[in-house]
């Protein structure tokens, strides 16, 4: 009888946390909105278009390079977000971790048309 309480007690507690998780699409919307912003601010600038607007091309969530039971590295959003604007047009890829430091947008091979 013991052990079916104990078993009983373990799954409550780990559908528990389940319920709690984000699930990977909601952690990429999440993020999205940062992402954008500092694609389109980065592009406004390089442009020299205060009237660009940008939209997100493709996202996907990348693993740490390295997890181990010791050491866990932060999972990162990367976007790539398209600029339009003033007649030119430009990709940017944003990188985001998913523990809420912010975003930054990477080197990408423009050339602003």
């Amino acid at each position: 009888m013991t052990n079916v309480i104990i078993k009983l007690l373990v799954a409550s507690v780990f559908i528990g946390a389940l319920a709690g998780c984000q699930s990977t699409q909601q952690m990429l919307q999440s993020r999205q909105p940062v992402a954008m912003d500092e694609a389109v601010s980065r592009a406004r600038f390089e442009m020299n278009c205060p009237s660009a607007t940008g939209s997100v091309l493709s996202e996907t969530v990348i693993e740490p390079a390295l997890q181990c039971f010791r050491c866990n590295g932060v999972q990162r959003a990367e976007y790539t977000v398209g600029v339009a604007g003033c007649g030119q047009r430009a990709t940017y890829m944003v990188i985001c971790p998913l523990d809420g430091s912010g975003c930054w947008s990477a080197g990408a091979r423009n050339e602003i048309r």
